[in-house]
């Protein structure tokens, strides 16, 4: 039974809804806390230049490349091989599936702001024995939706984008009104931070990366897409729709409440600054909001979840299981793969007591080689191919940026991403042993990745990374 495909419409939500999940509704006191409004719009300036280059990257590729579907993981391997590409991959999905498990946990904190007294913890930090019930709940019922049709999942998130971005043009509205050139200009280089504006602006970048991850939710999905020149155009008019949104809420909030005022502020910071102009109702607009966007995107994020190991199935990068659709064009085996592994970290996050911020944390880490191999696998196509020179500079700023956002990461978080890929690595020698008949046949230079991140986990583990703090 042929399965039906998304259009344009539905593509650009599905990319707008998998970037404007929670971030959104802290990033004003997420930004106070680290930059003052000059280094605030130098991030902005560094990231928007380069999320829009790295989605004309996926823009070129899917037209130079026409022939090629799921988007991360098979850019990375044609690129660079199966092992990268398995990174890549492995990667991609460990970013995806924890990060939905961060929606579900805020969204149940988001709840618990409306049922939960100091007397009476309901629902807490989304972490608590009611949450983790409701939480299993969605996940179930949200597993049943798309294995139902990605078409019919992408259709719901579409109605469900509509909704959530409304309120978020409300605050942007009331915010101009709000606005005051003089609170504005109190203290723009946040001289109270006692830090540097190339401190405050690298202390930027993994909180500006983490609103944009949900880029390339167009290219993971260009297989269900009614046109292949969808891909491309819906990626870019995601990130625009996107970047005039993070811009407008963080640098008006300062003109809103003086900056240390909101840095103090308990998140999501948005309902508390709307609370601030329009009184008590703000906060339950944003709230309401919050839970109907993380809700939103965790149906876009577990469609890529459950593509991503299909593909790498397809390829032996994972095991042969994976690879099977049903009926209705879902990956059913790699849906419940990945609802398993969800089910699990919820049950982790029950047990351990921990919150949104740690997931996001380690969410983030997991996608800064993935945006790299972008980025590199287009200037080396366009050289390749002897392409236009403005593709060949696109892949070289692109490329230039995944750099920068490593470097920026800094060494703490690299590492501990080196942690999480060890594991997936055994993942991939069992599936290549499986796919090449009982052998692994490793090339000279896979057999070099594989020492080097050999040497990398061990330095990690020596030195004590493991102790970062999550939360």
């Amino acid at each position: 039974m042929p399965h039906k495909k998304i259009g344009l419409i539905s593509l650009t939500a599905l990319v707008l809804s998998s970037m404007i999940g929670s971030g959104i509704f802290s990033l004003p006191q997420n930004m106070a806390e680290v930059a003052g409004a000059e280094a605030l719009m130098i991030g902005w300036a560094i990231t928007g230049v380069g999320i829009i280059f790295l989605g004309l990257c996926f823009f070129f590729i899917s037209r130079l490349r026409p022939d090629l579907d799921g988007g991360i993981y098979t850019y990375a391997r044609e690129g660079f091989g199966e092992l990268m590409g398995f990174m890549s991959a492995w990667g991609y999905w460990l970013c995806a599936t924890i990060g939905i498990v961060g929606y579900l946990v805020v969204a149940f904190e988001g709840i618990g702001t409306f049922t939960d007294r100091p007397d009476r913890i309901i629902f807490g930090q989304g972490n608590t024995v009611a949450a983790f019930i409701g939480t299993s709940a969605i996940l179930w019922l949200v597993h049943i939706l798309i294995a139902k049709g990605v078409k019919e999942a992408a259709t719901v998130n579409l109605i469900a984008t509509f909704v959530k971005v409304f309120p978020l043009i409300l605050f942007i509205g009331l915010a101009i009104w709000a606005f005051s050139p003089d609170t504005f200009n109190q203290d723009t280089q946040a001289l109270q931070l006692n830090s540097p504006i190339t401190d405050q602006v690298k202390n930027t970048m993994l909180i500006t990366l983490w609103v944009f991850t949900g880029v390339e939710g167009a290219s993971v999905l260009s297989a269900h897409a009614q046109k292949r020149s969808d891909v491309g155009i819906a990626t870019v008019l995601g990130i625009i729709i996107a970047l005039a949104l993070y811009i407008a809420i963080t640098v008006l909030s300062l003109g809103i409440l003086p900056r240390e005022t909101i840095a103090a502020m308990s998140n999501p910071s948005m309902a508390g600054l709307l609370a601030y102009i329009i009184g008590s109702s703000g906060k339950i607009i944003i709230t309401c909001c919050l839970i109907v966007s993380v809700l939103a995107s965790y149906i876009s994020w577990t469609m890529y979840a459950a593509e991503v190991p299909y593909r790498g199935a397809k390829n032996g990068a994972f095991p042969k299981i994976l690879d099977k659709r049903n009926a209705n064009g879902t990956p059913i085996n790699a849906l419940w793969f990945t609802g398993f592994i969800v089910q699990l970290c919820l049950i982790l996050v029950l047990l351990t007591g921990k919150s949104y911020n740690a997931l996001l944390l380690i969410s983030t880490s997991m996608i800064l080689v993935p945006y790299l191999l972008i980025g590199a696998y287009l200037l080396k196509l366009a050289v390749q191919q002897n392409s236009k020179w403005y593709i060949k500079l696109t892949g070289f700023i692109a490329t230039l940026y995944g750099l920068w956002i490593l470097y920026a990461a800094g060494l703490d978080y690299l590492l501990l991403s080196v942690l999480l890929y060890v594991p997936g690595i055994a993942l991939f020698l069992y599936s290549r042993y499986q796919s090449q008949g009982k052998k692994l046949n490793l090339s000279r230079s896979e057999k070099m990745i594989l020492v080097i991140i050999g040497i990398l986990f061990m330095g990690a583990v020596y030195n004590g990374f493991t102790s970062v703090t999550w939360a």
